[in-house]
């Protein structure tokens, strides 16, 4: 679906990407991760059309310079930073909704599965929302077209627990016949959503590593959790990740999305020395940790 020849990039004297040579299949969840300044942005950039470089890109053999309209007609796409849009809300949806012949309510339905809801905001300019609205908005708008490519630059960056679940849920009605590109500079907030890393350093690519296709972007894990004391801080944390207080802030009940895994045992890694019992139980299949 995608091809990188001998791609270059250089901006005055220095070189951002360096004789990238890359092809990503129908179906593949790719992970393009490294530092800032590895060139991700860069690349994807070269891959939506919006920089002249040296070498040839093509998506389903069509050259995203030339053919620009026709091919981002057939991605989603969200960015790293929310534009700087002062259109209304309800004229961003119709616009982008009209790009690509989809009905605005599709894009409705999905900003209200993530827990926004539209209709109050429709007025208000898009540079006014929050940064969790932009989010949501924008990844309602790319997942609302028929793209089979998805392209993703930090997408839950700004999702809380909730509507990160939900993301991962949608993801997973697409990861059959979609291609999903995911770029992070955290490999452990993307490692469970894909199938494949890539990694760049300096403008090349230093990893290109096919993992083990058995992640479900659906499952859940049961996590049970009780502390020594209460804790504040921990108490808020819980709270923020939805898990029911089973009691006096003592002991914690909830699910956390697969996906989600590691980025939970993260946070609660802070709290070792506070925890008395840990338990996370992967439903349907009886595994733990």
């Amino acid at each position: 679906m995608i091809r990188f020849d001998n791609v270059a990039k250089s901006f005055r004297k220095s070189r951002v990407l360096d004789a990238i040579n890359l092809e990503i299949g129908i179906a593949e969840r790719v992970a393009l991760i490294g530092s800032n300044g590895a060139g991700k942005t860069t690349l994807i950039r070269c891959l939506l059309g919006e920089y002249a470089f040296d070498g040839r890109v093509t998506i389903n053999g069509r050259d995203p310079r030339q053919e620009r309209t026709a091919v981002l007609g057939s991605i989603g796409f969200v960015p790293q930073l929310p534009p700087p849009l002062k259109m209304p809300v309800a004229q961003l949806i119709d616009f982008s909704a009209a790009l690509c012949g989809t009905d605005p309510a599709k894009i409705h339905g999905l900003a209200k599965r993530l827990g926004l809801d539209l209709d109050p905001i429709l007025a208000r300019p898009f540079v006014k929302l929050s940064g969790g609205m932009k989010q949501k908005l924008l990844i309602a708008i790319a997942l609302g077209r028929e793209a089979k490519l998805l392209i993703m630059d930090e997408p839950a960056a700004n999702l809380d627990p909730e509507a990160r679940k939900i993301f991962f849920e949608l993801l997973a009605e697409r990861q059959d016949d979609t291609t999903m590109l995911i770029s992070s500079h955290r490999l452990n907030e993307v490692s469970a959503l894909v199938n494949r890393v890539i990694e760049m350093d300096m403008g090349k690519v230093v990893l290109d590593d096919r993992v083990a296709d058995d992640v479900s972007l659906s499952g859940q894990f049961a996590c049970r959790i009780a502390i020594k004391r209460n804790e504040p801080a921990f108490v808020k944390a819980m709270q923020a990740w939805n898990f029911r207080d089973l009691g006096k802030g003592m002991e914690w009940e909830g699910v956390v999305p697969g996906p989600d895994r590691l980025r939970f045992m993260g946070m609660t890694s802070r709290y070792v020395a506070l925890i008395s019992n840990y338990s996370l139980e992967e439903t349907g299949n009886g595994r733990s940790q």
